[in-house]
């Protein structure tokens, strides 16, 4: 037997909760409902679920985006679905900032509901169990194996620490895009500058200890390239 699919449903409105509920029931889910965000702190603190479904407009102290962002803490893997009936951008970016799985306007249909959840369900399962290409990562004659920890160029070994080698994946995944130095303080430190001088003179150091090991000439760097006053940027 399929194990049950736990929702809960988020709203401070009563037919909107009943009408998403029965929605998600008719196809075998197992749902508990919230009137506000309080009420879906309180379940939240020792329950989890597998999909939420979210107001943003929820009334009381506590709206939605704080109940996604509890959510995004006490349980990461938990997939979210964000409902509202003010489509705005911002308040999209906003949720889309707390790692929303999927999107809903009301008022929504049954269709596009149980889509919506599904479609939520799956991208957060992937997140969780990555397939073996996302495990590898090739730009021109780097290679990086994320489960064995190998990083080559040209088919040579290059010999990383895992500092190291977070901060080549990461140049690599966001390339061509230059990376500021706070975002790879944290990606390589795990640790939030206190400002951008600080997080330049963190980086500065890893920077040059990664080059020694990727770079064929490191006082002329070709691969790991500073964009001054920006950031840093991975080119094959």
């Amino acid at each position: 037997m399929a194990e049950l699919i736990r929702a809960l449903v988020i709203d401070d409105e009563e037919r909107i909760r009943f009408f998403l509920q029965k929605t998600l029931e008719r196809i075998g889910y197992g749902v508990v409902t919230a009137s506000s965000g309080e009420e879906a702190l309180n379940l939240l603190r020792d329950t989890a679920f597998d999909v939420a479904i979210v107001d943003l407009n929820l009334g009381g102290r506590v709206d939605g985006l704080s109940v996604l962002e509890a959510i995004r803490w006490r349980w990461p893997g938990m997939a979210a679905v964000i409902l509202t009936a003010h489509g705005s951008l911002e308040s999209a970016m906003a949720a889309i900032r707390e790692g929303v799985d999927g999107y809903l306007l009301k008022p929504a249909k049954p269709e596009e509901v149980r889509e919506a959840v599904q479609q939520a369900l799956d991208r957060r399962e992937g997140l969780r169990r990555p397939d073996k290409e996302k495990h590898v990562i090739q730009r021109g004659g780097f290679f990086v194996d994320l489960e064995q920890h190998l990083a080559t160029r040209e088919g040579q070994r290059l010999d990383l620490t895992p500092q190291g080698l977070r901060l080549l994946v990461h140049l690599m995944q966001n390339a061509p895009t230059v990376v500021s130095p706070p975002e790879l303080v944290r990606v390589v430190r795990e640790y939030d500058p206190e400002d951008l001088h600080e997080a330049r003179q963190i980086i500065k150091w890893h920077i040059h200890r990664l080059r020694q090991q990727v770079e064929p000439d490191p006082p002329n760097p070709r691969h790991i390239v500073n964009v001054r006053g920006v950031g840093y940027k991975f080119q094959e």
